[in-house]
């Protein structure tokens, strides 16, 4: 496997990724439906993988997202900061003072315990970045005279709006033509790309996408709903996991887009909200590596799980260039980030590398 990653010192950031970051209002261990406060947090499924690249794994990151310029946008800035990741390609658009223009976005998410589900409610309709337009960015200006190594996006982004369609489309070409190694999380929401057009539309752009990919991301229904692969004789409702179809899917996956080099996605089977069983497999030169298993883990908000395998395996192939390695850092993180509260990770590197090496849940003093 061969990613022909750019050089350090050739590159003003490590990696970079285009998407939405939303205002996460949490209620805690509560429903969202009758809590009477939240705690704040940022989160967003592009931004979650480059924060956990910062935080956790050291490396030198930058968002390229848009907020509206008000009290709110500056919070969210704020929280961006306290990661650790570089702000300074945000772009910042005026607002009317209600929104009408444009508007930062709004996610209010609830965990879910035990046979209760965990429940996302959005508004993020009109955001400022799903009408952002490349020319809001000068991707050329980025990729070609600043210089990135990595850039990260994902489905979620795509499915905003028509003019995100066009417009992460449009990133990942330039990120491509001056070298930058591109990672995609399909991450298919169904609720999003009905309002336009539905999984006909996102099966559209995410092909078209999936040309200029490197590294290419997904959990089973992101494969069949965004790229048309199905896994043959799969349980219904995950309860048991067919390995051998997600093998045979990944393998068609990577016949179909010879330009992918690593294709991964997480194995997951859902207990409870609480309990799950959790692995990852990922494709590179033919081969398939699978990550060790967690089975049992105990989970205290899974929302971003996806997001930190995503940041650990983009590390491990960064650093290592090993993808059995890779896949292990990413199952390792993303275990670790569902043991604690918010989209973003807490996990430290040290924590990660000590659970690929079996550590244990005693109590250090």
């Amino acid at each position: 496997m061969e990613l022909n990653l750019k050089k350090k010192e050739d590159c003003t950031f490590d990696a970079v990724s285009l998407g939405e970051i939303m205002l996460r209002l949490d209620p805690g261990e509560g429903r969202i439906k009758t809590a009477r406060s939240f705690r704040a947090w940022e989160g967003g499924g592009e931004y979650n993988v480059i924060r956990g690249l910062r935080r956790c794994f050291g490396l030198k990151t930058a968002v390229i997202t848009a907020f509206a310029d008000n009290e709110v946008g500056k919070l969210m800035e704020d929280f961006i900061l306290q990661g650790g990741v570089d702000t300074s390609l945000i772009k910042w658009m005026k607002t009317d003072g209600i929104g009408r223009i444009c508007r930062n976005g709004i996610n209010f998410t609830e965990r879910g315990f035990g046979i209760r589900g965990a429940v996302g409610c959005s508004d993020r309709a009109n955001t400022t970045i799903s009408k952002a337009t490349p020319e809001d960015f000068d991707f050329e200006h980025i990729f070609g005279e600043l210089g990135v190594r990595w850039l990260h996006t994902g489905g979620i982004y795509a499915a905003l709006s028509e003019q995100s369609c066009q417009t992460v489309i449009e990133a990942i070409k330039i990120a491509k033509k001056h070298g930058t190694v591109v990672s995609y999380d399909l991450n298919y929401r169904p609720s999003m790309w009905s309002a336009i057009g539905g999984k006909g539309k996102a099966q559209e752009v995410n092909k078209e996408i999936a040309k200029y990919v490197d590294v290419m991301i997904g959990n089973e229904e992101d494969f069949t709903a965004c790229l048309g692969f199905e896994i043959e004789g799969n349980d219904e409702n995950l309860k048991e996991l067919n390995l051998d179809g997600y093998k045979k899917m990944i393998n068609e996956a990577a016949k179909t887009y010879p330009n992918f080099k690593v294709v991964a996605t997480t194995l997951r089977t859902v207990k409870t909200a609480t309990v799950n069983d959790w692995s990852a497999i990922c494709w590179a030169d033919g081969e398939i590596y699978k990550a060790a298993d967690y089975n049992g883990l105990e989970i205290m908000d899974r929302v971003g799980g996806g997001d930190s395998f995503a940041s650990g395996l983009v590390y491990g192939l960064m650093e290592t260039g090993d993808p059995e390695k890779a896949v292990n850092y990413g199952a390792a993180h993303g275990a670790l980030a569902m043991t604690t509260p918010g989209d973003t990770t807490m996990a430290s590197k040290s924590e990660v590398e000590a659970i690929m090496s079996g550590a244990g849940a005693r109590v250090k003093r």
